[in-house]
């Protein structure tokens, strides 16, 4: 399974970079370097809508929702050198049943990535990334709300890395990293001594009394490739990709983590679009509850494919 997710991964992904088109072959001959300085911009997205989550850690269930999507770049290019930053940021709720129901968030990410690289040619830099990701809010089990399962940085989740960043042109890069630490952070102890996320759990005596806290910190080293596509097809329609890998070395290195958001955005007024955001995760430290007989009570536990999906209708503009 795990290799069959991993190859279909790959295949949609080298589908979707690998794509040529003449508008494309015009970009080549913009050479990264050309544009000297700071290149800034935007993205930012309100949306109300559908959403549909099938296996999703953080929490979350299905209704009508509000969604607020930001995303920030700010790159710096000068001579040789090259520094790439990212913000992105989402966050939405729903309200299920009666207008008395609690609110629940559906969205929840904090993403920021910054890389520097030095040019060796024309397309290839040799460049070192840093990532973190997490969540601004408390997530639960269920919509009943009873078991608090994340809350900020608890997960969060950083990458270290050093590698070599391939740049053919300005819509797509493929950075890959033989030498990268993965560190997993659950930052609130309750939720560490449960062992949630990979991290070690609490011991208990006998008694049932706590004698070591779980940790709440573990790190992993191991090899990681990041791709991304980022393109204006019309002044209507955008489309933008990442796919985030890692395989840690001392554990288990055939099973991939898997990372893939995509954003597509269809423009249909001035400041008026529908876009369409999904995110894949498969994470083999992080156990999700397998129901398998249906009576709603989860009778073991184990790694399974996250899948999320936000469709949505409304404002939107670029900066």
């Amino acid at each position: 399974m795990k290799k069959t997710l991993l190859a279909a991964i790959l295949c949609a992904s080298g589908a979707l970079f690998g794509q040529t088109t003449e508008v494309e072959d015009d970009l080549k001959v913009q050479r990264l370097d050309t544009i000297q300085g700071w290149k800034k911009g935007g993205f930012f997205n309100l949306t109300f809508g559908q959403v549909a989550l099938s296996n999703w850690a953080g929490g979350g269930t299905n209704s009508i929702s509000g969604n607020v999507v930001v995303s920030l770049h700010a790159n710096y290019t000068k001579g040789n050198l090259s520094w790439d930053n990212n913000l992105s940021l989402a966050y939405g709720v729903i309200q299920q049943g009666k207008s008395s129901s609690p609110w629940i968030k559906n969205d929840d990410k904090i993403d920021f990535s910054s890389k520097v690289g030095r040019k060796i040619n024309d397309k290839l830099f040799v460049a070192g990334l840093l990532n973190f990701r997490t969540q601004f809010a408390e997530g639960f089990e269920s919509e009943l709300r009873t078991t608090v399962i994340s809350k900020f940085a608890a997960p969060a989740y950083s990458i270290a890395a050093i590698g070599l960043d391939y740049k053919p042109n300005p819509i797509f890069s493929a950075f890959i990293a033989p030498l990268t630490v993965k560190t997993t952070i659950v930052g609130v102890q309750n939720l560490a001594d449960q062992g949630l996320y990979g991290v070690d759990a609490a011991i208990f005596d006998d008694f049932g009394v706590k004698t070591e806290d779980g940790k709440m910190i573990r790190n992993e080293f191991g090899g990681y490739l990041r791709l991304k596509f980022a393109k204006d097809f019309t002044k209507a329609i955008s489309l933008e990709s990442k796919a985030d890998f890692f395989s840690n070395y001392l554990n288990n290195p055939e099973n991939i983590d898997v990372n893939w958001e995509v954003l597509l955005s269809l423009k249909t007024g001035k400041y008026l679009t529908t876009t369409i955001t999904t995110n894949l995760i498969y994470d083999d430290d992080v156990d999700i509850g397998i129901d398998e007989n249906g009576d709603g009570v989860a009778e073991k536990s184990g790694p399974r494919i996250q899948f999320k999906e936000v469709f949505g209708v409304g404002l939107s503009f670029k900066f």
